[in-house]
């Protein structure tokens, strides 16, 4: 077993490939329309679904807009170098949430992005081992 995607609803499937294509880096692997049921996938990631996670965007054509929830929490990306990283974000016209530095409590160092629709996204500076 594995993990295959996680879906975000998004509320402009055209704003939310370009911000996570060309902020992010990721590549657009698929897209497919469902005229019937109005609505448009876009499946999104930084390798193929063969091999990797990936994120599906849901774009239900008769809706602009989401509450967020209370319990959705983020989607986390590791990166080489998370100042680096928010720069090139920053650069891009991306909006960082929170500012590079170590999380509460501990040294691993991580910065949050939002994206167009206000998910939250974590960027984790690359460790050799995963620890807090």
């Amino acid at each position: 077993m594995r993990l295959l995607h996680t879906m975000l609803r998004v509320g402009n499937l055209d704003k939310s490939i370009q911000f996570y294509t060309q902020v992010l880096g990721m590549k657009l692997l698929r897209q497919h329309d469902n005229t019937e049921y109005k609505y448009s996938l876009a499946f999104i990631g930084y390798g193929d679904e063969a091999d990797n996670t990936v994120l599906e965007l849901t774009y239900n054509w008769d809706t602009s807009e989401y509450d967020l929830g209370t319990a959705y929490g983020h989607i986390a990306i590791e990166v080489e170098n998370v100042y680096a990283s928010c720069e090139q974000i920053k650069a891009a016209g991306g909006i960082i949430a929170r500012e590079p530095g170590p999380v509460k409590g501990g040294t691993v160092e991580i910065a949050f992005v939002k994206d167009p629709d206000g998910y939250a996204i974590e960027l984790i500076q690359k460790q050799e081992t995963i620890g807090f």
